[in-house]
């Protein structure tokens, strides 16, 4: 019993030293030759697991250390994750019921990234190891939904998602109603809120906080248009501002900008503008697959 944990220890330090040797030595490279980088490879998580003897798990939990150095360190500089992925694939596959390094990916790889496909093949291979949690088909339906547009596998998803075990109560009727509004940016706020609830990332978080406040926007030039509209067809002219809208009743108020801007009407293109985000999201998806840092 003694030799046995003397081993693991033994095992222990050497991993972390090689772990440190690593860094360093891609440090060293990285300050000599910056456009190396791509170049660096790590084997893959099948040669990984016959190397480590056995210990698996605790392989998987140093290099998704490693992963979420990489993120913080490239978060903070380039914001280019080009290894993200590979290196979370490994993770899960010497652990593959290690939820966390799925949930993570999944996250940043479809927030941050822009990498949906890389994403969504995360979350496929977290729900074959672990088909009964919720959360991997959630956010394998909400990524259908709004980044894809693919309607059909964003409810095949999210209906698997409302039976499993310790799915949130209103997600049935979520399900029920993604067919009916799936292009209201409501609906994809409400989705955003629960990631927001299930992550405890400060960085993550504070992603999806952006997300928000641009579908918050969305929505209220959504309300804001359709009642300019209304009130050309009662009164024959476009309003001059929407204080305009407010004293012909069709609105209690104008909406608070997100952002600490204001709503205005762009009277050359008859439309209803955001003096902090000018351009408008399309069907709310195609601006966010990737933002500039």
């Amino acid at each position: 019993m003694r030799e046995g944990r003397s081993f693991l220890f033994i095992l222990i330090i050497l991993l972390l030293i090689c772990v440190y040797v690593l860094q360093y030595n891609i440090e060293n490279i990285k300050k000599a030759y910056p456009q190396f980088e791509s170049l660096l490879y790590l084997p893959t998580g099948r040669f990984i697991k016959s190397a480590v003897l056995g210990f698996d798990e605790l392989a998987a939990d140093i290099l998704y250390v490693k992963a979420i150095g990489y993120f913080g360190g490239h978060y903070l500089s380039d914001r280019e994750y080009e290894w993200l992925y590979h290196i979370l694939d490994v993770v899960t596959t010497l652990s593959p019921a290690f939820k966390d390094p799925y949930e993570f990916g999944a996250i940043i790889l479809a927030l941050e990234a822009g990498e949906i496909e890389n994403s969504n093949r995360l979350l496929k291979k977290g729900i074959k190891h672990s088909p009964r949690y919720w959360r991997f088909p959630f956010y394998l339906g909400f990524n259908y939904f709004f980044y894809l547009g693919d309607y059909q596998s964003a409810a095949f998803y999210m209906e698997r998602a409302s039976r499993s075990p310790g799915h949130p109560a209103y997600l049935p009727s979520l399900t029920s109603r993604l067919y009916a509004e799936a292009r209201n940016p409501e609906y994809a706020i409400e989705f955003l809120i629960e990631i927001y609830k299930g992550t405890e990332d400060e960085m993550i978080k504070k992603e999806i906080e952006v997300r928000i406040k641009e579908l918050i926007i969305e929505r209220d030039l959504n309300l804001l248009e359709k009642m300019v509209r209304r009130y050309v067809q009662l009164y024959n002219h476009t309003p001059l501002s929407l204080k305009e809208l407010v004293k012909s009743n069709l609105i209690k108020y104008i909406p608070k900008e997100p952002f600490g801007g204001h709503y205005y009407i762009d009277e050359e293109a008859g439309l209803v503008r955001s003096s902090t985000h000018p351009e408008r999201l399309g069907i709310y998806r195609s601006s966010l697959l990737k933002r500039n840092p």
